[in-house]
């Protein structure tokens, strides 16, 4: 399936629609509101992106040091290791290493900040 047909397929609710539909049916709308919230946090594939300037490393830095000091509250620590093309590699040490939740931990908290850097696609831990 192409993307245009793809993305044609999908219906996004407004913040109105979904407070109507709130009023009729609470579950179906947190449901709905819940798939686009995902559906909006998903990245496209780097191979239909148009823009493909690589990620400037000192946005990367900055990044990274805003995750260390989350990870740090609990113990755990993150080091830049690479940035290769739109990926960035890292390494998580103190207690993330070998923890079950790193992985949790890499998707919900170290890519959705770093991600947010124009030219990141992706976070891949790097042992």
């Amino acid at each position: 399936m192409s993307e245009n047909v793809f993305r044609q397929a999908i219906r996004f609710y407004t913040e109105e629609e979904l407070d109507a539909l709130e009023q009729t049916d609470p579950d179906m709308a947190y449901r709905i509101a819940r798939a686009q919230a995902i559906a909006g946090r998903e990245r496209r594939p780097a191979a239909l992106d148009t823009d493909t300037r690589p990620p400037e490393r000192a946005a990367v830095e900055h990044a990274i040091e805003d995750v260390r000091r989350i990870l740090q509250r609990d113990g755990g620590d993150i080091e830049l290791v690479d940035i290769v093309g739109a990926v960035v590699r890292v390494r998580m040490k103190g207690a993330c290493a070998g923890c079950p939740n790193s992985v949790l931990d890499l998707r919900n908290v170290v890519e959705k900040v770093v991600c947010a850097v124009p030219g990141v696609r992706s976070v891949v831990n790097t042992f």
